[in-house]
């Protein structure tokens, strides 16, 4: 056992969209608690693009940690392996319906669970935040809509819900309606950290950063601002 388990999910931010603003990937790497550990890029979501893929060298190479990526499109005969010996899984963002049926026919999903079992903190954004929990709030068809996830986390989460115009009134009616079921809402620059399937911390690289539980009740939506640690104070 590695350690206990932790997730932490962003709704935006990080190397691949704040490339001079490191506080998120170093409080990442600050919780996983291991001097130099080992970190794991799953660029799936994105195709597995190299634009990506060097974007996470780049960011990496000059952090105390030993950076390394692991393809599916060209799937490494040792994934397992690969899966198992990582420290921190890092998924990048991109299209959240694609990389779980990916994951699905690799195995890679049950991988992931057993290296979360045994203490390997998870993490990403937007599709690398969403698809640890039960239901995620996704453009992956083309149009915001409900997609299941994983589970790993209950409820359901809304990545970049101050970057993207149409995320919180859709958030908001798919609640109304029933759709989707009650959960948290990030800013760009916003990650909530959980420690087994509790909700611990919320930090943020920007100091205007916010986070949110988002449900409806009668109709009603009810916002409820969570607190959020500026990570530059």
């Amino acid at each position: 056992m590695k350690g206990r388990k932790q997730i932490i999910a962003m709704g935006g931010g990080g190397f691949s969209m704040e490339p001079d603003n490191p506080l998120l990937d170093e409080y990442i790497i600050a919780s996983c608690g291991k001097a130099e550990p080992v970190v794991s890029f799953l660029p799936t979501a994105s195709g597995d693009s190299d634009s990506s893929i060097e974007k996470f060298y780049t960011a990496f190479n000059v952090k105390r940690c030993v950076p390394r990526h692991i393809p599916l499109f060209r799937q490494p005969v040792d994934l397992e392996r690969k899966v198992l010996e990582s420290d921190i899984i890092y998924v990048g963002g991109g299209n959240t319906r694609n990389m779980l049926a990916i994951w699905k026919a690799s195995g890679m999903d049950k991988l992931i669970s057993k290296a979360w079992e045994n203490g390997t903190l998870l993490c990403g954004l937007s599709a690398g935040a969403i698809c640890w929990f039960e239901e995620g709030h996704t453009d992956s068809t083309g149009k915001l809509s409900r997609m299941e996830c994983l589970g790993f986390l209950k409820g359901s989460c809304s990545p970049h819900y101050d970057g993207e115009i149409e995320r919180r009134p859709s958030y908001h009616r798919f609640l109304q309606e029933g759709v989707i079921k009650p959960g948290l809402a990030l800013y760009d620059g916003v990650a909530a950290h959980f420690e087994d399937t509790e909700m611990v911390k919320i930090v943020s690289s920007r100091k205007e950063g916010k986070a949110f539980h988002v449900s409806a009740k009668d109709g009603d939506i009810i916002e409820e601002s969570l607190r959020t640690h500026y990570l530059g104070s």
